[in-house]
């Protein structure tokens, strides 16, 4: 935000809109949002676009290109939503942003990069003005985001690396990720997201459980607290839950492999089972 333009990279998740819109509107302080961005439409990065856009009807909302037509025409089983058992209301857009475009906020210059390997139609953008880079689930502090075409019978890993080295060849000072703090160790966040991805490449059966689990802890982000038989039936319709499964762990039934899931998550203190109850944590 400056003086000129509000600009609001990424909504985050629809179950965290209302929070999302309290924070935007302390920040504003009585201005209008100008502009959304969306690095890539994951509902953790997209689900806050349809509330703040009923707040703010001019506000425009650029995205990738590869995805535009599915919006368009919206489409939840094409976009993923339904195969990651994810919601996201339906939101309209402007425009796309596309790789090698160049926009001004103020008095800063921001680059727009393809970013593929999480998602195929991942950008990240980074202002040489200031050096940040905003780098989505591309590069987090401590790794990166699921490698979704790995499980979408198609190639990521190696997109995820090509996209590492683009992040070190801009030399940023500051990154803003998607998930947790911005930090300027980057070549400490890189060492080891390389470092993780090695072992993903080792072990695609690791990566699918991790997918397994953060698909599983994100529909929990959501509810909170659901009753097992009715997460159950939510797992049921996940067909990237079934994908992993069918792939990877078919030596288990679905059933035995979603309290499998359950438990792991429990040795790892996010979630807890309470009277019949998968509770987050």
């Amino acid at each position: 935000m400056d003086d000129s333009q509000c600009v609001l990279v990424d909504t985050g998740y629809s179950a965290h809109a209302q929070q999302t819109l309290a924070l935007l509107m302390d920040k504003l302080q009585g201005r209008n949002l100008d502009v959304i961005i969306n690095t890539h439409l994951h509902s953790d990065h997209c689900g806050g676009n349809a509330l703040l856009q009923n707040n703010f009807p001019f506000v425009q909302t650029r995205i990738p290109p590869g995805q535009a037509k599915l919006v368009r025409n919206w489409d939840s089983q094409a976009l993923g939503y339904i195969g990651t058992g994810q919601d996201c209301p339906v939101f309209s857009i402007t425009d796309t942003l596309l790789p090698g475009d160049v926009f001004q906020i103020g008095a800063q210059t921001w680059q727009t990069y393809s970013a593929p390997g999480h998602d195929p139609h991942s950008l990240i953008l980074f202002s040489p003005t200031c050096g940040i880079c905003i780098t989505a689930d591309a590069l987090w502090e401590n790794g990166f985001g699921v490698v979704f075409p790995e499980i979408e019978d198609s190639h990521g890993f190696s997109e995820v690396g090509a996209t590492l080295d683009l992040i070190e060849s801009l030399q940023p000072s500051t990154i803003f990720p998607g998930h947790g703090a911005p930090f300027q160790d980057v070549q400490s966040a890189l060492k080891r997201a390389r470092a993780r991805l090695k072992r993903f490449m080792d072990s695609p059966k690791n990566h699918a459980l991790y997918a397994a689990k953060v698909l599983v802890k994100f529909k929990l982000l959501e509810l909170q607290k659901v009753k097992i038989q009715v997460f159950f039936e939510w797992a049921d319709t996940a067909t990237h839950l079934h994908n992993i499964h069918n792939t990877y762990f078919r030596d288990l039934s679905f059933l035995d492999w979603l309290n499998f899931i359950c438990e792991e998550l429990m040795r790892s203190d996010v979630a807890k089972i309470d009277s019949g109850f998968l509770i987050n944590q």
